[in-house]
C-alpha cells in the first residue's frame, strides 16, 4: 500500500482510494489532478485484502479502480463498494476496459469510466461524479427531512386531535390528512366527499352545516363553526372546522385549506364544568356562602354569585352594585374597619379576613365573615381579589352560649403563646460564651455564691463592669434553680425607649395608646414560672421603677391600659454596671427599689482581677472561633499570652473575645498571635478611679474616648469599642451625663 499527498489551493484535500497495481499510473493521475489545482490525498491498494480494509475504514470521497489486476478485478471491487459505501462515487480508470463492459459497469453501479489512453477526461469525470453525488446526498437529506416533517405533523395532529384538509371547489375533491380519517372513524382507503361528511354529521346539525357550506361556496370566505358527528356505533363527537381560501388561488381557481379539531373532550369538560357550577351554587346556598371577584382599580366587581346577591339583598337583575352601593350596605359602625382591611390588603398585596355587619333595606342586620385573596398579573402587579362572604348570623347567635368555653381556650392559648415566645427568645439568644471559664480565686468566690443562691427564690443583684459576664451568671443561676425547666427572659433596659419600657415589661391592652392594635403580653408574663433578667437596671425610668417595686413587693402588676391585676410568679435577677448608691444620691434611682433588688448581691470581678484565667479563656475562644472559620491553630505565641495578660482589658471578657475572634479570622498559619496595636497598653483609667460597685466610665473617660474617635460611637474605631462597652450603653451614659457628643465631630 502506497500513500502520497499533494497540497493545492483547495481547502480540504480530496481523499481518493485508488485500486491500481501500477504505481506510475496512480502518480500520473495524481499529477493531472495537481495540475488542475485539485488538492488530493491518494491511497493506492492493489490486493483485495487491502481494498476491503480501506473501504471498511471509510472516509473516502472517491474510489478509482483499474478493471484488471493480477490478483483482483475491478468488477469485484465495484460490488464490494456498492454494498459497503454506495454513497461514494466509483470511477473505472482502465486501459483494458471495453466500451460494452464499461457501459455494463455503469449500469451495475459505477459512476463513470475513463480510459487510460484518455486521462484528460479524468478531471471532468471526477468533478461531475462529485457534483452528482452531492446532489444525490442533498436530495436524500431533503427527502429525509420531508419524511420527518410529515411524521412530526402527523404526530402533532394526533396529539392535538387536529386533522387538515384541502378542498377544490370546482371539482368538489377533498384531500384529507391521516388524522381526518381517525376523527371521522373511517378507513384510510375511503375517498372523502361532501356527501360522506354530511352522512357523518349529526341529523340535528345537517341543515345549519349545509347552509354554511353553500354560503362558503357562494362567497368564498373564511368560516369557523362547530357541530356534532354521529358515528356508526351511536357515539357523538364534537368538532370545530376552521377553513379559509388558499393563498395560491389565482383567477377562477379556488381551493380551500382548513383544519378539523376534535373538541369532544373540551365539550365534555364544559358540560362537567356547568354541572360543577350547579353543584357549587347549591352548596353556596346550603352554606350561606357567596363568592366574588373585584378589581383593585376602581374596586368594581367582576363576578358575584347568586348566593352573594341573596346575602346582601341586591337584585341581580339591576346589575352588579358599584363600590359606593356595597359600602353603604355595611353597618355604619363597621365601615371604617371593613374599608381599612381592604385598603391594607391592597397596600400589602396580602390576603384579608374580616367580620362585620350589614344593614339590609328592611332594617335587618346580618353578620358577615369575608375572606379575600390577591391575584397578580404576569408582571407582578396586583389586579384583583377573589374571595367569599359567609352569612354567620346564626353562628354568632350560637356563640353567645359558648363564651365560657372560649375563655378557657383563650387562656390555654395565651399560656402556650407565652411559652412559645419565651422558648424562641431563649433559643435565639446568643450569649457571650456557653460556659463559665476560669479557675482564679476571684471567679471561684463568684461560683461559690452562685451555688448557694441558685436553689433559692431570692432576688439577686449582679454588679460589675460591662463585658464581665453578668448575663452569663444570671443564666447559670436560672439553670441551677427549681425554675430551670421554665422560661429565662432577658431584657436590656438601656436599649428600650423610655416611652415603651413599661409596655415591654408589663404588656399592654388593645387601644392603650396609638398603635396598640391588639393586646400584647409583656416580658413578665412571658417569664411566668421562670426567671426574668433585667440588665442595665439602673437605666429604668422613674415611673417604671414604681411598677417594678410593686412586682417585687406584691407579686402583681397591671398591663398598660389595663385595670385588672395580674399575678407574677417570676424570679427577678437584675444587673448593672452603674453605682446605684450614687444614683440614689443623685435622685435617679429609688432607694426602696434598691433594697428590694439587693437581697443577694453578687459582684463579678473584672478581667484584670483574674489575669490567671486569661490563658484558659484564650484557648477556649481560639478553639471556638477556629472551628467556626474552619482553621486549625495548634500553638500560641508566648509573647502573645504575656501581652494579653499585661493588658488592662477595660472591655473585660467581651473585649478579649472580640480581639481573639479578629485574630483568628486574620490568621494565616497554625500559630496564634495578636497585633499589639489593637491593645491600649497604657494604664486603664478605671484602675485610677475610686473602687466601688460601679465600673461604668465617667464623663471624663467618655469625653476622652469621643475625642479620640472624632465623635463616632459605634464601629471598629468608635468610642464604644475603645471603652469596651456596647454602643447602646455608651449612648445611655452620654444622655445621663448630658455630654454633647457632636462637639467632638470634625468638619
Amino acid at each position: 500500500m502506497t500513500d502520497f499527498k499533494q497540497k493545492t489551493s483547495v481547502n480540504r484535500p480530496l481523499r481518493i482510494l485508488y485500486l491500481e497495481d501500477n504505481s506510475k499510473d496512480a502518480e500520473l493521475t495524481h499529477a493531472i489532478l495537481e495540475a488542475e489545482g485539485i488538492e488530493s490525498r491518494v491511497i493506492r491498494v492493489e490486493a483485495q485484502a487491502d481494498f476491503l480494509a480501506a473501504v471498511g475504514q471509510g472516509g473516502f470521497d472517491l474510489i478509482l479502480a483499474d478493471y484488471t489486476l493480477p490478483s483482483f478485478d475491478g468488477m469485484s471491487a465495484l460490488k464490494i463498494a456498492v454494498e459497503t459505501c454506495p454513497q461514494v462515487p466509483f470511477i473505472f480508470v482502465s486501459g483494458t476496459l471495453g466500451e460494452e463492459v464499461a457501459i455494463e459497469a455503469v449500469k451495475f453501479g459505477a459512476t463513470d469510466y475513463v480510459f487510460k489512453t484518455k486521462l484528460s477526461r479524468i478531471v471532468p469525470a471526477i468533478q461531475r461524479a462529485l457534483r452528482e453525488n452531492q446532489e444525490r446526498n442533498e436530495r436524500r437529506r431533503a427527502e429525509e427531512a420531508l419524511r420527518r416533517s410529515e411524521a412530526y405533523l402527523a404526530a402533532a395532529q394526533s396529539l392535538s386531535h387536529t386533522g387538515s384538509f384541502g378542498w377544490i371547489l370546482s371539482t368538489g375533491d377533498l384531500y384529507w390528512s391521516q388524522e381526518m380519517f381517525r376523527i371521522f372513524e373511517c378507513e384510510i382507503t375511503k375517498t372523502p366527499t361532501l356527501d360522506f361528511v354530511m352522512e357523518r354529521t349529526h341529523p340535528e346539525d345537517r341543515e345549519p352545516v349545509s347552509r354554511i357550506i353553500q354560503h362558503v361556496i357562494s362567497n368564498q370566505t373564511d368560516y369557523d363553526f362547530e357541530h356534532r358527528l354521529l358515528l356508526p356505533d351511536g357515539s357523538i363527537k364534537y368538532i370545530r372546522i376552521v377553513c379559509r381560501p388558499s393563498p395560491e388561488n389565482v383567477g377562477d381557481k379556488c381551493e380551500f385549506v382548513g383544519a378539523v379539531i376534535d373538541i369532544t373532550e373540551r365539550k365534555m369538560a364544559e358540560q362537567a364544568l356547568r354541572r360543577s357550577e350547579g353543584y357549587l351554587s347549591e352548596a353556596q346556598r346550603l352554606t350561606h356562602t357567596g363568592s366574588f371577584v373585584w378589581e383593585v382599580e376602581g374596586r368594581n366587581v367582576l363576578h358575584l354569585s347568586d348566593e352573594w346577591y341573596r346575602i346582601y339583598g341586591f337584585d341581580p337583575a339591576l346589575g352588579m352594585p358599584a363600590w359606593k352601593e356595597r359600602l353603604t350596605r355595611v353597618h355604619p359602625e363597621d365601615r371604617a374597619k371593613w374599608q381599612a382591611t381592604l385598603d391594607r390588603a391592597v397596600t400589602e398585596k396580602s390576603d384579608y379576613e374580616v367580620e362585620f355587619r350589614i344593614l339590609l333595606p328592611d332594617g335587618a342586620a346580618k353578620c358577615i365573615h369575608t375572606v379575600g385573596h390577591p391575584v397578580s398579573n404576569t408582571s407582578g402587579e396586583l389586579v384583583q381579589f377573589v374571595g367569599s362572604s359567609m352569612d354567620i348570623t346564626e353562628r354568632k347567635r350560637a356563640e353567645d352560649s359558648l363564651q365560657q368555653a372560649f375563655h378557657e381556650i383563650r387562656t390555654l392559648r395565651d399560656q402556650l403563646y407565652k411559652e412559645n415566645i419565651a422558648l424562641r427568645e431563649e433559643i435565639d439568644k446568643a450569649s457571650m460564651f456557653e460556659e463559665i471559664v476560669g479557675e482564679s480565686p476571684a471567679l471561684q468566690v463568684v461560683l461559690a455564691r452562685l451555688a448557694k443562691v441558685a436553689p433559692s427564690d431570692a432576688t439577686v443583684l449582679i454588679t460589675g463592669e460591662t463585658g464581665t459576664g453578668k448575663e452569663l451568671v444570671a443564666r447559670a443561676i436560672h439553670k441551677r434553680s427549681p425554675r430551670a425547666s421554665r422560661a429565662f427572659v432577658a431584657v436590656n433596659c438601656a436599649v428600650i425607649p423610655a416611652s415603651l419600657i413599661s409596655s415591654e415589661l408589663f404588656g399592654h391592652e388593645k387601644g392603650a395608646f396609638t398603635g396598640a392594635l391588639q393586646r400584647r403580653l409583656g416580658r413578665f408574663e412571658l417569664a411566668e414560672g421562670g426567671t426574668i433578667f433585667l440588665d442595665e437596671i439602673g437605666e429604668l425610668p422613674a415611673e417604671t421603677q414604681v411598677a417594678l417595686l410593686r412586682v417585687l413587693q406584691e407579686r402583681e402588676f397591671e398591663r398598660v391600659g389595663g385595670s385588672q391585676p395580674i399575678r407574677a410568679d417570676v424570679r427577678v435577677v437584675a444587673a448593672t454596671n452603674r453605682d446605684l448608691q450614687a444614683a440614689i444620691a443623685e435622685g435617679t434611682f429609688r432607694r426602696d427599689l434598691f433594697y428590694r433588688l439587693n437581697v443577694f448581691p453578687m459582684e463579678v470581678p473584672p478581667l484584670r482581677q483574674r489575669r490567671e484565667d486569661i490563658p484558659m479563656l484564650v484557648e477556649y475562644f481560639i478553639d471556638r472561633y477556629s472551628k467556626n472559620s474552619g482553621k486549625k491553630i495548634s500553638t500560641i505565641e508566648k509573647k502573645t499570652v504575656e501581652l494579653l495578660k499585661a493588658y488592662n482589658w477595660p472591655g473585660n471578657i467581651r473585649e478579649l473575645q472580640n480581639i481573639i475572634e479578629r485574630s483568628v479570622v486574620l490568621s494565616e498559619t497554625g500559630t496564634f498571635s495578636v497585633d499589639p496595636s489593637w491593645l491600649y497598653l497604657q494604664s486603664s483609667p478605671q484602675e485610677s478611679r475610686p473602687t466601688g460597685r460601679s465600673a461604668a466610665p465617667d464623663a471624663e473617660i467618655i469625653e476622652a474616648a469621643l475625642a479620640k474617635a472624632e465623635g463616632r460611637i459605634s464601629g471598629p474605631s468608635g468610642a464604644a469599642t475603645a471603652l469596651g462597652i456596647p454602643a447602646s450603653t455608651l449612648e445611655s451614659r452620654i444622655r445621663t451625663l448630658k455630654i454633647n457628643k457632636y462637639r467632638f465631630k470634625k468638619g
